[in-house]
């Protein structure tokens, strides 16, 4: 059945006055959908009081969306009371306004919609971006899309490098940004329709036609490249664009006049299998549907060949592993929270992550009981590995913190360690910084309590141990502020320490940074809270691992014959 669609450019927080607009067109049209491209809201830094009172009546359902409305990242972040909104609400601002995510492909109506919202991030070299609601993206998040293997309908901020080549169409103003990875993805998926913004213009590409491997033009697979100006824009040029779409027509065999050869040329594809491995590798919203008030959208988690935290995956930074043992295995942070100057007595950042080789979400998502419990004792076993070499190392000076979020809809639990001075933690100034940083999110109090493996937990839960070396006599784990001695595997006093636990309710937002943000603050390194603000080139990288591995190798069990 053949869909209307209506296309809009650039809101820039006009949603007021954009839905009224679209209200009178539906009553006349019936659109099955309207897709904004660019930026719906106004950037959070130019916003003003009457903006945010329009996103609250917005939230609050007190603004009218007259018909299915999907919007993906522009060029600014999202607005921090929407970001709130959609963390609780998966994908739905109010009804009939969707977020598609700045990844992802969703299939509505019988159309598959491909978005890549936001521009390149020229500042990471390597992987997917993770965070869902800034306005970048990387080359592998183009990339990662290729396994949608067809659109329909394609949405990007940026212009396809090269989109003006053999095109007689004049463009009033220069050519706006263009990328060479939405080239490639345009090449790679051959949308029937492929849209992006470009402020004070208004610009309609010929049609044109891909190229198969041979040279030979591909007459099934015609592409229309359209670039909407903004709404109100000062040039009064179009801002809207509907047309009617039969996502089921089977695609004439002939070639129209006027339409012109793919200015990308020929693009190879890699293997099918390739392209499906790829594609939903940390996606935000894969092959999702229409959310709906009965059906939400339906997130594809990525498989251990997709997973960055699997061994299995071929695209894994090995070279940050630094040790592997039988059910887990040690790798030095991507972008750690201190600098290799930040604890002299170490002379490496020594931000470790403690993986399990498990594929799974939690503790208590690992079916076999047997691996649950050699992963867990594993794991302990590499801490108490690391308090050791911390002792050895610093004389005492360092004590460590690790951290844990256990979350059902997570990808690959680990554990987080990090060296903190001895000194901050034996004055309690770590368990109060916690404390105090919950309270002030409005999290759920922090209870002083052991959970093992945390199986025993109902719901999600965020754990953090904080240990000091500090020698003495045995105290029992109900002694007074709820520490206990820390041992080694010889049963040798090793210091003391304390596992907070603070559960997590379903549907609470929650920072997945907490933990870094609360050690950045203490140690004074706030300029460095995400791992995205602190770059490290490959060889600085690999010399981290080097230096790392020296420190550890005789604390390394798993060296041992």
């Amino acid at each position: 059945m053949a869909c209307k669609v209506i296309v809009v450019g650039a809101v820039e927080g006009h949603f007021v006055a954009v839905f009224d607009k679209l209200a009178n067109l539906h009553a006349k049209n019936s659109f099955s959908l309207a897709i904004v491209v660019g930026d719906l809201f106004k950037s959070p830094a130019d916003s003003s009081s009457e903006d945010d009172e329009n996103i609250s009546s917005l939230l609050n359902s007190e603004i009218t969306v007259p018909l299915p409305v999907y919007f993906t990242l522009g060029k600014h972040a999202l607005p921090p009371k929407v970001i709130q909104k959609l963390e609780s609400s998966e994908y739905e601002v109010c009804q009939n306004l969707y977020f598609l995510g700045k990844r992802s492909t969703t299939k509505t109506e019988g159309l598959r919609i491909v978005a890549l919202g936001g521009r390149l991030d020229t500042a990471i070299t390597a992987g997917i971006s993770k965070e869902k609601y800034l306005p970048f993206h990387t080359e592998e998040d183009a990339k990662a899309l290729n396994g949608a293997n067809s659109a329909d309908i394609l949405i990007t901020t940026h212009w396809p490098t090269l989109i003006r080549s053999g095109s007689n169409v004049d463009l009033p103003i220069g050519t706006p940004q263009t990328e060479q990875c939405v080239a490639d993805l345009c090449s790679t998926l051959k949308p029937r329709y492929h849209f992006s913004v470009s402020d004070e213009a208004f610009y309609e590409r010929e049609p044109f036609f891909h190229l198969t491997e041979d040279g030979q033009p591909d007459p099934m697979s015609i592409t229309r490249f359209l670039s909407l100006a903004t709404f109100g824009n000062s040039s009064k040029q179009k801002w809207l664009y509907a047309f009617t779409i039969d996502p089921n027509a089977t695609a004439t065999a002939t070639i129209t006049p006027g339409t012109t050869a793919s200015p990308f040329g020929v693009r190879k594809r890699k293997r099918q299998a390739d392209d499906n491995q790829s594609f939903s590798r940390f996606s935000n919203g894969a092959d999702h549907y229409r959310p709906t008030k009965s059906a939400r959208p339906r997130r594809s988690q990525p498989t251990p060949q997709q997973c960055f935290f699997c061994l299995s995956n071929p695209n894994l930074a090995t070279h940050l592993i630094t040790s592997i043992a039988t059910d887990t295995y040690l790798t030095i942070s991507k972008g750690p929270l201190p600098t290799a100057t930040t604890f002299p007595q170490l002379g490496f950042p020594a931000h470790v992550l403690i993986m399990p080789l498990t594929h799974a979400p939690t503790f208590s998502s690992v079916s076999e009981q047997e691996v649950r419990s050699a992963t867990y004792k594993e794991m302990q076993r590499y801490r108490r590995a690391l308090h050791s070499m911390l002792i050895d190392k610093t004389s005492s000076s360092l004590g460590a913190i690790t951290w844990e979020i256990s979350r059902a809809d997570g990808i690959h639990f680990h554990w987080q360690f990090l060296p903190a001075p001895a000194e901050l933690i034996q004055k309690g100034l770590v368990e109060a910084a916690f404390k105090v940083q919950a309270e002030n999110e409005k999290y759920p109090t922090f209870k002083v309590k052991e959970i093992g493996a945390g199986t025993a937990e109902r719901g999600d839960y965020f754990r953090v141990w904080i240990w000091y070396p500090e020698k003495g006599e045995a105290i029992g784990a109900d002694a007074a502020n709820g520490e206990h001695t820390s041992e080694d595997e010889t049963g040798e006093t090793r210091g003391r320490e304390k596992s907070l636990v603070l559960s997590l309710p379903a549907g609470m937002r929650f920072d997945l940074q907490f933990g870094r943000r609360v050690m950045a603050k203490l140690l004074g390194l706030e300029v460095r809270t995400h791992w995205k603000d602190c770059p490290q080139t490959e060889k600085e990288e690999q010399q981290d691992a080097e230096t790392f591995k020296a420190a550890f190798q005789k604390f390394d069990f798993s060296l041992e014959e």
